[in-house]
């Protein structure tokens, strides 16, 4: 665990990215966008090839790079198979859980900021009993510009009425960071899913937890004004 205590003082607002931050669905996620390069351009595509092309939404992905022009079809494959393996493959977090149970009754307002596309972070809140944690929720279709463009965060904090010193964005990769940085908020790596984008960060976050419980015995100092 890194951070620097003093630039987190008067956090209101704690906002998560999804994806290898609040649950670990990046394995359900390769699992989906295999199936579907599988079936429709016939060719394998690794993990780490994913992650190369994330930052717009799934639905973003699949038309980006799918040389198959049959996009409607490939989309609900992907779908399909997010939500028929979602509950065997991703794992509820109890530690997770227990996080979100001690922001919400501290009285924090609580968001996120994903590339996600609605349909999906839908099928994951409900799977994993999430939906009414969060008082803000902005997906990769509700901006123009995904992550490590601020427009995301920006929009959750407009919509929670909060300043950029207010607020507390975690997440697992440099596109989160960097957003995160350039919304002039509070930004925290975390590393204590099994499964998260980015092993090193090229920029630095203000701090780094490699456990949830880190992060959450250090809630305390970050006081509310």
């Amino acid at each position: 665990m890194r951070t620097n205590e003093k630039d987190v003082i008067g956090m209101k607002a704690v906002i998560f990215d999804f994806d290898g931050t609040l649950a670990d669905t990046l394995p359900v996620c390769f699992l989906a966008f295999e199936s579907v390069f599988e079936k429709y351009d016939n060719r394998t595509v690794t993990a780490e090839e994913i992650k190369a092309m994330f930052g717009p939404s799934e639905t973003g992905i699949i038309r980006e790079n799918l040389k198959n022009r049959n996009y409607d079809k490939a989309i609900e494959l992907y779908y399909d198979i997010y939500n028929e393996r979602h509950e065997s493959t991703v794992q509820n977090n109890e530690e997770i859980n227990t996080l979100l149970g001690y922001l919400k009754t501290g009285g924090y307002k609580l968001g996120i900021v994903t590339g996600k596309a609605r349909r999906s972070l839908d099928i994951s809140l409900e799977h994993l009993g999430l939906n009414n944690f969060f008082d803000v929720i902005v997906t990769g279709d509700d901006v123009e510009f995904p992550k490590p463009h601020p427009e995301g965060i920006n929009k959750a904090l407009e919509y929670l009425n909060l300043s950029p010193n207010e607020a507390v964005f975690l997440g697992d990769s440099d596109a989160d960071i960097m957003a995160g940085k350039q919304a002039n908020v509070h930004t925290i790596g975390v590393h204590w899913l099994p499964n998260y984008q980015t092993i090193e960060f090229s920029i630095q976050p203000d701090g780094v937890f490699s456990h949830v419980n880190e992060f959450l015995s250090s809630i305390p100092k970050m006081k509310r004004i």
